[in-house]
């Protein structure tokens, strides 16, 4: 593979993630922080392989693609500037807060001619990948009824995890994963309806949970039940699924496999740790493997911006369900004639009349 100049943009769990995948794929890869995190992570390859700017202008400059590992509430900013300067862009999911940010950046990476590769690492996980793949070739025919569950620690080590105004909670922080499954296997989802319990707000003390279920209608006729928890510090990290439509069933569950597992992140704080898998490569090497490939000239990823798009639209639908009570229709392209602007609150009692 060329080598790619890489700027990377955030110093926390993720870009230590990401970063080992980078060195690894042998790019060059430029580190910006607002604070001197960013100086504290290059220092910790003393080989200088990875290099600090100074500012956002000075990474842009000597970077062919950029890696937006940030909080949430900031993608849209830093990834639009990025995009602007016509560099390449991965973003950690969600892409974007709302759908209408989410277009926004989509729409500035074709007027420069780039790419926006939202990074759903789900999609490359080895047990994730075999199911869709396997669904693909029709091995439970047209899947009818869908069910992920996803369960791991509630994310103290940064406050805005907890509020929903920078993370958009758990239904649109962790559960997204698995509505962007949802959508993969079944296709558009036209409407949701949506319940959170447990602490939903900044700060979050130790020891505070939180647990959401969402019931998703397929425009095919299929339903997904996805069920998320942020849990207890000592919750084990744990993945399911359950696809199933005429001709069978797929299902797996993580705690029985013991295929995945929670690695630690070097300096991070206590009970902080980013899901892998026990098998021969990281799920993030892979991932950023197939951007980098793109972006030199290789096939095109297998996540799309408008898959990023979608999922966004899908979980800001269910937020919206949650607060309001009611059913959400999604506005999903084709799921209405003329599509629609954005989440539409349907009552139940109408749900049921129609």
């Amino acid at each position: 593979m060329p080598e790619l100049a890489v700027g990377l943009i955030g110093a926390g769990g993720i870009a230590r993630a990401h970063l080992p995948a980078w060195l690894e794929l042998g790019a060059r890869v430029t580190v910006f922080t607002h604070d001197d995190s960013g100086a504290r992570l290059a220092a910790e390859h003393a080989d200088g392989r990875v290099r600090v700017a100074r500012t956002m202008e000075e990474l842009l400059e000597g970077s062919e693609a950029v890696d937006v590992c940030t909080p949430t509430h900031t993608h849209r900013e830093v990834a639009l500037a990025a995009l602007r300067a016509g560099r390449h862009v991965a973003c950690e999911k969600p892409l974007a807060l709302t759908p209408g940010d989410v277009e926004e950046m989509i729409g500035e990476a074709d007027r420069a001619g780039v790419l926006l590769f939202p990074a759903h690492v789900v999609r490359y996980f080895p047990e994730y990948a075999a199911m869709a793949d396997a669904v693909a070739r029709g091995a439970v025919g047209r899947p009818a009824v869908l069910r992920f569950t996803r369960t791991g620690t509630y994310p103290v080590w940064s406050p805005w995890f907890a509020d929903p105004t920078l993370s958009g909670g758990i239904l649109v922080d962790q559960m997204i994963h698995d509505f962007d499954f949802a959508r993969l296997l079944a296709g558009d989802v036209v409407r949701v309806h949506a319940h959170v319990r447990g602490h939903q707000e900044a700060p979050a003390p130790a020891g505070c949970v939180a647990a959401a279920t969402a019931v998703l209608t397929h425009a095919s006729g299929a339903i997904s039940h996805v069920h998320g928890v942020w849990g207890l510090p000592d919750a084990q990290f744990r993945t399911t699924f359950r696809v199933a439509g005429r001709d069978g069933v797929l299902q797996h569950d993580s705690a029985q496999t013991k295929a995945f597992r929670v690695i630690s992140q070097g300096g991070r704080a206590d009970g902080e740790g980013i899901p892998a898998t026990n098998l021969t490569e990281s799920p993030f090497l892979t991932e950023l493997r197939e951007f980098a490939s793109a972006v030199t000239g290789g096939p095109a990823p297998r996540v799309t911006a408008r898959d990023g798009l979608e999922a966004v639209r899908i979980a800001v639908a269910a937020a919206e369900s949650a607060r309001t009570g009611v059913s959400v229709e999604t506005g999903a392209p084709g799921a209405h004639p003329g599509g629609a602007p954005g989440p539409q609150a349907r009552n139940e009692s109408q749900e049921v009349a129609r």
